[in-house]
Protein backbone atom coordinates (compact mmCIF):
# COMPACT_ATOMS: atom_id res chain seq x y z
CA UNK A 1 0.00 0.00 0.00
CA UNK A 2 1.57 3.34 -1.10
CA UNK A 3 1.99 6.05 1.27
CA UNK A 4 -1.63 8.16 -0.13
CA UNK A 5 -3.56 5.21 -0.05
CA UNK A 6 -3.26 4.47 3.43
CA UNK A 7 -3.73 8.60 4.10
CA UNK A 8 -7.04 8.43 2.09
CA UNK A 9 -7.71 5.21 3.96
CA UNK A 10 -6.55 5.99 7.41
CA UNK A 11 -5.03 2.94 8.07
CA UNK A 12 -0.80 2.40 8.83
CA UNK A 13 0.46 0.46 5.86
CA UNK A 14 2.67 -2.80 6.85
CA UNK A 15 6.58 -2.49 6.17
CA UNK A 16 7.09 -3.11 2.47
CA UNK A 17 9.00 -6.70 2.20
CA UNK A 18 12.20 -6.81 -0.28
CA UNK A 19 9.92 -9.00 -2.86
CA UNK A 20 7.46 -6.57 -3.46
CA UNK A 21 10.07 -3.80 -4.42
CA UNK A 22 9.83 -2.75 -8.02
CA UNK A 23 12.13 -0.81 -9.83
CA UNK A 24 12.79 2.86 -9.84
CA UNK A 25 11.27 5.11 -7.03
CA UNK A 26 9.06 3.74 -4.54
CA UNK A 27 7.89 6.05 -1.38
CA UNK A 28 6.54 3.00 0.32
CA UNK A 29 8.33 2.18 4.09
CA UNK A 30 10.45 -0.68 4.27
CA UNK A 31 12.17 -2.25 7.59
CA UNK A 32 15.02 -4.44 7.51
CA UNK A 33 18.01 -5.62 9.82
CA UNK A 34 21.18 -4.04 9.00
CA UNK A 35 23.67 -7.28 8.98
CA UNK A 36 27.39 -5.73 7.29
CA UNK A 37 28.40 -2.20 5.41
CA UNK A 38 31.25 -1.86 3.75
CA UNK A 39 33.61 0.61 1.57
CA UNK A 40 32.36 0.32 -1.90
CA UNK A 41 35.85 0.99 -4.22
CA UNK A 42 36.66 0.78 -8.32
CA UNK A 43 39.89 -1.29 -8.85
CA UNK A 44 42.63 1.28 -10.32
CA UNK A 45 45.78 -0.78 -11.31
CA UNK A 46 48.44 -0.06 -9.01
CA UNK A 47 45.97 2.37 -6.90
CA UNK A 48 43.86 1.55 -3.66
CA UNK A 49 40.54 2.26 -5.47
CA UNK A 50 38.70 4.92 -5.98
CA UNK A 51 36.08 5.20 -2.86
CA UNK A 52 32.34 5.18 -4.56
CA UNK A 53 30.31 4.94 -1.71
CA UNK A 54 28.76 2.42 1.03
CA UNK A 55 27.38 -1.21 0.47
CA UNK A 56 24.95 -2.44 2.50
CA UNK A 57 23.75 -6.08 3.18
CA UNK A 58 19.63 -6.18 4.46
CA UNK A 59 17.41 -8.54 5.68
CA UNK A 60 13.59 -8.44 6.10
CA UNK A 61 11.09 -10.26 8.45
CA UNK A 62 11.01 -13.00 5.58
CA UNK A 63 14.57 -13.95 5.67
CA UNK A 64 15.04 -12.45 2.31
CA UNK A 65 18.54 -10.42 1.56
CA UNK A 66 19.02 -7.91 -0.50
CA UNK A 67 21.69 -5.24 -1.25
CA UNK A 68 21.81 -1.35 -0.37
CA UNK A 69 23.86 1.28 -1.59
CA UNK A 70 24.66 4.74 0.00
CA UNK A 71 26.56 7.25 -2.49
CA UNK A 72 29.43 8.60 -1.72
CA UNK A 73 28.15 12.11 -1.81
CA UNK A 74 25.74 11.19 0.93
CA UNK A 75 28.06 9.01 2.50
CA UNK A 76 29.01 11.50 5.52
CA UNK A 77 25.26 11.88 6.27
CA UNK A 78 24.45 8.69 6.87
CA UNK A 79 27.95 6.41 7.55
CA UNK A 80 27.64 7.25 11.55
CA UNK A 81 24.60 6.04 11.95
CA UNK A 82 24.94 3.00 10.54
CA UNK A 83 25.42 0.00 13.77
CA UNK A 84 25.77 -3.36 12.38
CA UNK A 85 22.62 -5.80 14.04
CA UNK A 86 20.20 -2.97 13.86
CA UNK A 87 16.90 -2.54 12.74
CA UNK A 88 15.73 0.54 10.38
CA UNK A 89 13.13 2.20 8.41
CA UNK A 90 13.49 3.47 5.21
CA UNK A 91 11.11 5.60 3.65
CA UNK A 92 11.65 6.79 -0.19
CA UNK A 93 14.30 4.99 -2.14
CA UNK A 94 15.11 4.24 -5.42
CA UNK A 95 14.99 0.32 -6.43
CA UNK A 96 17.97 -0.18 -9.10
CA UNK A 97 18.11 -2.95 -11.47
CA UNK A 98 20.96 -2.24 -13.57
CA UNK A 99 23.61 -0.95 -11.12
CA UNK A 100 26.88 -2.87 -11.46
CA UNK A 101 28.34 -4.30 -8.51
CA UNK A 102 29.30 -7.66 -6.93
CA UNK A 103 25.98 -9.61 -5.84
CA UNK A 104 26.17 -10.70 -2.10
CA UNK A 105 22.18 -11.65 -2.12
CA UNK A 106 19.96 -13.49 -4.41
CA UNK A 107 17.67 -10.31 -4.55
CA UNK A 108 18.84 -8.44 -7.93
CA UNK A 109 17.34 -4.91 -6.75
CA UNK A 110 19.60 -3.00 -5.16
CA UNK A 111 18.52 -0.55 -2.57
CA UNK A 112 19.65 2.97 -3.08
CA UNK A 113 19.44 5.78 -0.55
CA UNK A 114 18.27 8.55 -2.73
CA UNK A 115 18.56 12.54 -2.07
CA UNK A 116 14.28 11.86 -0.68
CA UNK A 117 15.09 8.63 1.57
CA UNK A 118 14.27 9.26 5.72
CA UNK A 119 16.47 6.30 7.23
CA UNK A 120 16.21 5.84 10.50
CA UNK A 121 17.00 3.62 13.35
CA UNK A 122 14.28 1.46 15.36
CA UNK A 123 15.47 1.28 19.30
CA UNK A 124 13.38 -1.72 19.72
CA UNK A 125 14.65 -5.35 18.80
CA UNK A 126 13.07 -7.48 16.69
CA UNK A 127 13.21 -11.02 16.91
CA UNK A 128 11.21 -12.02 14.24
CA UNK A 129 13.58 -10.13 11.79
CA UNK A 130 17.25 -13.09 11.66
CA UNK A 131 20.36 -11.46 12.76
CA UNK A 132 22.48 -13.51 10.35
CA UNK A 133 21.89 -15.12 6.34
CA UNK A 134 24.63 -16.89 4.69
CA UNK A 135 25.06 -18.42 0.75
CA UNK A 136 27.13 -20.93 1.43
CA UNK A 137 27.43 -23.19 -1.88
CA UNK A 138 28.88 -26.42 -2.46
CA UNK A 139 32.08 -27.55 -4.14
CA UNK A 140 30.13 -28.52 -7.49
CA UNK A 141 28.63 -24.82 -7.16
CA UNK A 142 31.97 -23.26 -7.19
CA UNK A 143 33.10 -25.20 -10.08
CA UNK A 144 30.47 -24.56 -12.29
CA UNK A 145 30.56 -21.11 -11.59
CA UNK A 146 33.83 -20.30 -11.48
CA UNK A 147 35.26 -17.06 -13.70
CA UNK A 148 31.92 -15.91 -13.64
CA UNK A 149 32.17 -12.31 -12.38
CA UNK A 150 29.50 -11.14 -10.76
CA UNK A 151 27.93 -13.34 -7.55
CA UNK A 152 30.19 -13.60 -4.45
CA UNK A 153 29.13 -16.71 -2.40
CA UNK A 154 30.24 -17.58 1.13
CA UNK A 155 31.87 -20.95 2.37
CA UNK A 156 32.29 -23.08 5.14
CA UNK A 157 35.05 -25.94 5.57
CA UNK A 158 37.73 -26.98 7.97
CA UNK A 159 40.94 -25.58 8.25
CA UNK A 160 44.13 -27.83 6.88
CA UNK A 161 46.76 -25.44 6.69
CA UNK A 162 47.60 -21.90 7.40
CA UNK A 163 50.05 -20.06 5.69
CA UNK A 164 51.71 -23.42 5.33
CA UNK A 165 51.59 -24.66 9.28
CA UNK A 166 49.29 -27.61 9.92
CA UNK A 167 47.19 -27.07 12.87
CA UNK A 168 49.07 -29.08 15.27
CA UNK A 169 51.93 -26.19 15.32
CA UNK A 170 49.29 -23.61 15.91
CA UNK A 171 51.14 -21.11 14.34
CA UNK A 172 51.38 -17.01 15.72
CA UNK A 173 50.13 -15.16 13.07
CA UNK A 174 49.96 -11.87 14.53
CA UNK A 175 53.73 -10.27 14.28
CA UNK A 176 54.76 -7.33 16.07
CA UNK A 177 57.14 -5.59 13.68
CA UNK A 178 54.06 -4.70 11.47
CA UNK A 179 55.89 -7.26 8.61
CA UNK A 180 53.41 -9.57 8.11
CA UNK A 181 52.06 -9.96 4.77
CA UNK A 182 48.69 -8.57 3.87
CA UNK A 183 48.00 -12.11 2.51
CA UNK A 184 46.92 -15.37 4.57
CA UNK A 185 46.67 -18.33 2.62
CA UNK A 186 44.26 -21.05 4.30
CA UNK A 187 44.16 -24.64 2.95
CA UNK A 188 40.09 -25.26 3.18
CA UNK A 189 38.68 -28.83 3.42
CA UNK A 190 35.03 -28.98 2.14
CA UNK A 191 32.47 -31.49 2.98
CA UNK A 192 31.69 -32.31 -0.96
CA UNK A 193 35.00 -32.07 -2.39
CA UNK A 194 39.05 -31.34 -2.29
CA UNK A 195 41.04 -28.75 -0.26
CA UNK A 196 41.05 -25.80 -2.20
CA UNK A 197 42.83 -22.34 -2.12
CA UNK A 198 41.15 -19.17 0.24
CA UNK A 199 43.68 -16.34 0.02
CA UNK A 200 42.65 -13.41 2.55
CA UNK A 201 43.64 -9.97 1.42
CA UNK A 202 43.61 -6.72 3.73
CA UNK A 203 41.09 -6.37 6.19
CA UNK A 204 40.19 -10.04 6.36
CA UNK A 205 44.30 -11.31 6.57
CA UNK A 206 44.11 -8.94 9.71
CA UNK A 207 40.28 -10.23 10.51
CA UNK A 208 41.81 -13.59 10.33
CA UNK A 209 44.83 -13.31 12.26
CA UNK A 210 43.41 -11.60 15.34
CA UNK A 211 40.94 -13.51 15.81
CA UNK A 212 43.37 -16.70 15.29
CA UNK A 213 45.48 -16.02 17.71
CA UNK A 214 42.87 -14.69 20.11
CA UNK A 215 41.32 -17.89 19.89
CA UNK A 216 41.52 -20.40 23.64
CA UNK A 217 41.32 -23.41 21.75
CA UNK A 218 43.34 -23.75 17.70
CA UNK A 219 40.53 -22.87 15.24
CA UNK A 220 39.09 -25.82 13.29
CA UNK A 221 36.11 -24.32 11.52
CA UNK A 222 35.81 -21.22 9.35
CA UNK A 223 33.32 -19.55 7.46
CA UNK A 224 35.00 -16.75 4.84
CA UNK A 225 31.56 -14.72 3.74
CA UNK A 226 31.27 -12.85 -0.01
CA UNK A 227 34.13 -14.69 -1.38
CA UNK A 228 35.04 -14.50 -5.34
CA UNK A 229 36.04 -17.57 -7.48
CA UNK A 230 38.57 -18.10 -10.00
CA UNK A 231 41.21 -20.53 -11.98
CA UNK A 232 45.16 -20.37 -11.02
CA UNK A 233 45.96 -18.60 -14.89
CA UNK A 234 49.51 -20.43 -15.08
CA UNK A 235 49.58 -23.73 -13.26
CA UNK A 236 47.98 -27.05 -14.60
CA UNK A 237 45.58 -28.52 -14.24
CA UNK A 238 43.93 -25.18 -13.59
CA UNK A 239 42.88 -25.66 -9.81
CA UNK A 240 39.79 -23.71 -8.25
CA UNK A 241 40.40 -20.80 -6.13
CA UNK A 242 39.16 -17.84 -3.59
CA UNK A 243 39.69 -15.08 -2.61
CA UNK A 244 38.03 -12.11 0.03
CA UNK A 245 36.92 -9.14 -1.00
CA UNK A 246 36.75 -6.21 0.80
CA UNK A 247 32.99 -6.82 2.10
CA UNK A 248 34.21 -10.02 3.59
CA UNK A 249 33.93 -11.52 6.82
CA UNK A 250 35.59 -13.93 8.96
CA UNK A 251 33.67 -16.74 11.67
CA UNK A 252 35.40 -19.71 13.52
CA UNK A 253 33.96 -22.50 14.97
CA UNK A 254 30.82 -21.46 17.67
CA UNK A 255 30.25 -18.06 15.84
CA UNK A 256 27.49 -18.62 13.94
CA UNK A 257 24.98 -21.36 13.26
CA UNK A 258 26.91 -23.13 9.76
CA UNK A 259 30.32 -22.89 11.96
CA UNK A 260 28.36 -24.83 14.77
CA UNK A 261 26.81 -27.29 12.27
CA UNK A 262 29.66 -27.52 10.51
CA UNK A 263 31.38 -28.61 13.92
CA UNK A 264 28.91 -30.72 14.74
CA UNK A 265 29.29 -32.57 11.33
CA UNK A 266 32.61 -33.08 12.09
CA UNK A 267 32.66 -34.86 15.72
CA UNK A 268 30.33 -37.85 13.75
CA UNK A 269 32.94 -37.78 10.71
CA UNK A 270 36.10 -37.50 13.02
CA UNK A 271 38.73 -38.99 10.21
CA UNK A 272 38.73 -36.29 7.58
CA UNK A 273 40.04 -34.29 10.69
CA UNK A 274 43.26 -35.98 10.74
CA UNK A 275 46.34 -34.13 10.60
CA UNK A 276 47.16 -33.48 6.90
CA UNK A 277 51.22 -33.03 5.90
CA UNK A 278 51.62 -29.86 3.16
CA UNK A 279 51.97 -32.33 0.65
CA UNK A 280 48.47 -33.52 0.37
CA UNK A 281 47.56 -30.28 -0.44
CA UNK A 282 50.33 -27.62 -2.20
CA UNK A 283 51.27 -29.25 -5.65
CA UNK A 284 55.10 -28.36 -5.25
CA UNK A 285 57.34 -27.62 -7.88
CA UNK A 286 60.47 -29.75 -8.53
CA UNK A 287 63.82 -27.43 -8.31
CA UNK A 288 67.01 -28.33 -8.04
CA UNK A 289 69.44 -26.84 -5.27
CA UNK A 290 70.84 -24.13 -6.90
CA UNK A 291 67.45 -23.01 -7.89
CA UNK A 292 66.27 -23.43 -4.49
CA UNK A 293 69.29 -21.12 -3.84
CA UNK A 294 68.19 -18.23 -6.46
CA UNK A 295 64.72 -18.29 -5.21
CA UNK A 296 66.03 -17.60 -1.90
CA UNK A 297 68.26 -14.99 -3.06
CA UNK A 298 65.81 -12.71 -5.71
CA UNK A 299 62.13 -13.28 -3.96
CA UNK A 300 60.87 -11.79 -0.45
CA UNK A 301 60.66 -13.44 1.76
CA UNK A 302 57.58 -15.82 2.90
CA UNK A 303 56.98 -19.45 3.69
CA UNK A 304 56.75 -22.28 0.42
CA UNK A 305 57.29 -25.62 -0.51
CA UNK A 306 59.26 -27.21 -3.12
CA UNK A 307 60.67 -30.86 -4.37
CA UNK A 308 64.49 -31.40 -4.62
CA UNK A 309 65.85 -34.96 -5.59
CA UNK A 310 69.23 -35.19 -4.15
CA UNK A 311 71.41 -37.96 -3.08
CA UNK A 312 72.61 -38.76 0.25
CA UNK A 313 76.44 -38.34 0.59
CA UNK A 314 76.41 -38.30 4.27
CA UNK A 315 75.26 -38.25 7.83
CA UNK A 316 76.77 -35.30 9.92
CA UNK A 317 77.60 -36.37 13.29
CA UNK A 318 78.43 -33.96 16.51
CA UNK A 319 74.74 -33.27 17.39
CA UNK A 320 71.67 -35.06 18.65
CA UNK A 321 69.82 -37.29 16.08
CA UNK A 322 66.59 -36.65 17.98
CA UNK A 323 65.01 -33.67 20.59
CA UNK A 324 62.56 -33.64 23.20
CA UNK A 325 59.16 -32.07 21.81
CA UNK A 326 55.74 -31.29 22.76
CA UNK A 327 53.16 -33.86 21.42
CA UNK A 328 50.53 -30.75 20.76
CA UNK A 329 52.58 -28.04 18.66
CA UNK A 330 56.24 -30.22 17.78
CA UNK A 331 58.09 -27.11 19.75
CA UNK A 332 60.79 -27.86 21.55
CA UNK A 333 60.67 -28.75 25.21
CA UNK A 334 62.49 -26.15 27.58
CA UNK A 335 63.51 -28.53 31.14
CA UNK A 336 62.24 -27.21 34.15
CA UNK A 337 62.92 -27.68 37.51
CA UNK A 338 60.35 -31.07 38.11
CA UNK A 339 58.56 -30.63 34.48
CA UNK A 340 59.22 -29.91 31.04
CA UNK A 341 57.61 -26.46 29.49
CA UNK A 342 56.48 -25.69 26.12
CA UNK A 343 57.61 -21.81 24.91
CA UNK A 344 55.04 -22.20 22.53
CA UNK A 345 52.16 -23.46 23.96
CA UNK A 346 52.83 -21.92 27.23
CA UNK A 347 52.22 -25.47 28.81
CA UNK A 348 54.45 -25.77 32.18
CA UNK A 349 53.40 -29.91 32.31
CA UNK A 350 53.86 -30.59 28.37
CA UNK A 351 53.37 -34.49 27.22
CA UNK A 352 56.87 -34.68 25.55
CA UNK A 353 57.54 -36.81 22.62
CA UNK A 354 60.75 -37.33 20.91
CA UNK A 355 61.09 -35.85 17.15
CA UNK A 356 63.96 -36.52 14.63
CA UNK A 357 66.73 -33.84 13.78
CA UNK A 358 68.96 -35.18 11.49
CA UNK A 359 71.59 -33.50 8.91
CA UNK A 360 72.28 -34.76 5.86
CA UNK A 361 74.51 -34.21 3.41
CA UNK A 362 73.26 -34.55 0.26
CA UNK A 363 73.83 -33.79 -3.59
CA UNK A 364 72.82 -33.44 -7.01
CA UNK A 365 74.23 -32.96 -10.28
CA UNK A 366 74.93 -29.20 -9.73
CA UNK A 367 75.61 -28.30 -6.20
CA UNK A 368 75.75 -29.87 -2.44
CA UNK A 369 73.76 -28.64 0.72
CA UNK A 370 72.87 -30.14 4.19
CA UNK A 371 69.18 -30.53 4.48
CA UNK A 372 67.61 -30.88 7.99
CA UNK A 373 65.17 -34.34 8.43
CA UNK A 374 62.25 -33.08 10.62
CA UNK A 375 59.52 -35.51 12.43
CA UNK A 376 57.51 -37.30 9.90
CA UNK A 377 60.00 -37.31 7.09
CA UNK A 378 62.78 -39.35 9.37
CA UNK A 379 60.15 -42.37 9.86
CA UNK A 380 59.57 -41.91 5.54
CA UNK A 381 63.21 -42.42 5.21
CA UNK A 382 63.89 -44.95 8.13
CA UNK A 383 60.58 -46.53 8.46
CA UNK A 384 60.27 -46.08 12.41
CA UNK A 385 59.50 -43.70 14.74
CA UNK A 386 62.11 -42.24 16.78
CA UNK A 387 60.46 -43.26 19.61
CA UNK A 388 60.65 -46.57 18.87
CA UNK A 389 64.66 -46.36 18.02
CA UNK A 390 65.12 -45.08 21.20
CA UNK A 391 63.25 -47.45 23.25
CA UNK A 392 65.12 -50.44 21.20
CA UNK A 393 68.32 -48.92 22.18
CA UNK A 394 67.64 -48.41 26.08
CA UNK A 395 66.08 -52.52 25.84
CA UNK A 396 69.51 -53.46 24.82
CA UNK A 397 71.88 -51.66 26.92
CA UNK A 398 69.19 -50.60 29.91
CA UNK A 399 68.90 -47.53 32.23
CA UNK A 400 67.07 -44.17 31.78
CA UNK A 401 66.44 -42.91 27.92
CA UNK A 402 66.83 -39.76 29.63
CA UNK A 403 70.49 -40.19 30.86
CA UNK A 404 71.51 -42.08 27.98
CA UNK A 405 73.54 -40.88 25.17
CA UNK A 406 71.51 -42.57 22.68
CA UNK A 407 73.95 -42.50 19.28
CA UNK A 408 72.62 -42.22 15.60
CA UNK A 409 71.07 -45.42 14.45
CA UNK A 410 72.37 -47.44 11.54
CA UNK A 411 69.30 -47.15 9.54
CA UNK A 412 70.39 -43.62 8.69
CA UNK A 413 73.89 -44.52 8.04
CA UNK A 414 72.35 -47.31 5.38
CA UNK A 415 70.85 -44.68 3.33
CA UNK A 416 73.88 -42.96 2.56
CA UNK A 417 73.74 -43.18 -1.39
CA UNK A 418 70.41 -42.99 -1.57
CA UNK A 419 68.80 -40.92 -4.07
CA UNK A 420 65.71 -39.63 -2.58
CA UNK A 421 62.50 -36.80 -3.89
CA UNK A 422 62.80 -34.39 -0.83
CA UNK A 423 60.02 -31.89 0.59
CA UNK A 424 61.59 -29.24 1.41
CA UNK A 425 60.05 -26.04 3.39
CA UNK A 426 61.46 -22.69 3.23
CA UNK A 427 60.71 -20.41 5.72
CA UNK A 428 61.51 -16.64 6.76
CA UNK A 429 64.76 -17.68 8.15
CA UNK A 430 66.41 -19.26 4.97
CA UNK A 431 66.27 -16.03 3.24
CA UNK A 432 68.77 -14.31 5.81
CA UNK A 433 70.88 -17.17 6.59
CA UNK A 434 74.51 -17.49 5.67
CA UNK A 435 74.12 -21.15 5.70
CA UNK A 436 72.58 -23.28 2.67
CA UNK A 437 70.69 -25.39 5.03
CA UNK A 438 67.05 -26.74 3.99
CA UNK A 439 64.53 -28.06 6.00
CA UNK A 440 63.30 -31.39 4.69
CA UNK A 441 59.49 -32.56 6.10
CA UNK A 442 58.78 -35.43 3.85
CA UNK A 443 60.48 -37.94 1.37
CA UNK A 444 57.98 -37.66 -1.16
CA UNK A 445 59.19 -40.92 -3.00
CA UNK A 446 62.63 -42.65 -4.17
CA UNK A 447 64.29 -41.42 -7.09
CA UNK A 448 67.06 -41.24 -9.50
CA UNK A 449 68.90 -37.65 -10.53
CA UNK A 450 68.28 -36.49 -13.98
CA UNK A 451 70.90 -36.87 -16.83
CA UNK A 452 73.48 -33.80 -16.49
CA UNK A 453 72.36 -31.45 -19.09
CA UNK A 454 74.97 -32.31 -22.24
CA UNK A 455 77.89 -29.67 -22.79
CA UNK A 456 77.30 -27.25 -25.29
CA UNK A 457 78.24 -27.89 -28.70
CA UNK A 458 81.58 -25.61 -30.30
CA UNK A 459 82.36 -24.69 -33.10
CA UNK A 460 84.47 -26.61 -34.93
CA UNK A 461 88.01 -25.59 -35.23
CA UNK A 462 91.22 -25.97 -37.61
CA UNK A 463 93.50 -28.86 -36.41
CA UNK A 464 96.21 -25.91 -35.63
CA UNK A 465 94.25 -24.26 -32.89
CA UNK A 466 92.63 -27.54 -30.96
CA UNK A 467 96.72 -28.11 -30.49
CA UNK A 468 97.38 -24.41 -29.59
CA UNK A 469 94.22 -24.86 -26.72
CA UNK A 470 96.05 -27.91 -25.38
CA UNK A 471 99.15 -26.22 -25.10
CA UNK A 472 97.94 -23.62 -23.20
CA UNK A 473 96.05 -25.70 -20.47
CA UNK A 474 99.29 -27.63 -19.37
CA UNK A 475 101.34 -24.97 -18.91
CA UNK A 476 101.51 -23.63 -14.92
CA UNK A 477 98.16 -21.49 -15.13
CA UNK A 478 94.85 -23.18 -14.03
CA UNK A 479 92.37 -24.13 -16.55
CA UNK A 480 89.75 -22.03 -15.11
CA UNK A 481 92.35 -18.87 -15.63
CA UNK A 482 92.76 -19.99 -19.44
CA UNK A 483 89.73 -20.09 -19.39
CA UNK A 484 89.47 -16.78 -18.62
CA UNK A 485 91.50 -15.58 -20.73
CA UNK A 486 90.14 -14.39 -24.52
CA UNK A 487 90.74 -17.17 -27.42
CA UNK A 488 90.69 -17.02 -30.68
CA UNK A 489 89.43 -19.67 -32.67
CA UNK A 490 89.75 -19.70 -36.70
CA UNK A 491 86.31 -21.11 -37.43
CA UNK A 492 86.12 -23.74 -40.29
CA UNK A 493 83.53 -23.38 -43.30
Amino acid sequence: MSKEAAIRTGESSPPLLFRQVSPGPGDSTMQFRLLRFWDARKNVKGGPGILLGIELLLIDAEGTVAQGFIGQNRRNQYEKELKCGMIYTLTNYYASINKVMYHVADQRLVICISHASELRKVEEDIEAILTESFRIHSFADFEANCDLRGDLHDVVGHLKLVDGHPLHERPVLCIKDDSASRKVLVHLQLKDGPVINVYLWDKAAVNFRVKFDACADTPTVVLVTTITLSLTPSVLPRKLCLSSMSSSRVFFDEEVDPTKEYLAWLTTNSAVTSLVNPVEVIKAETLTISEIAVFLKRQPAQVAYFDCIATIDDVKLGTEWYYIACKDCQTKLNRGPTTLLCPKCGNENATAVANYRVELSVYDNDEQCTFIILGDAGKDLTGRKATELIDAYVQENGGDAAELDVPLPQCFTDTIGQTKKFRIKVGHYNFTSTRMSLTATKIVSAAELPPKNPPLKTPAVTEVENTELAESSGGGASAIEEEKKPKRAKRSG
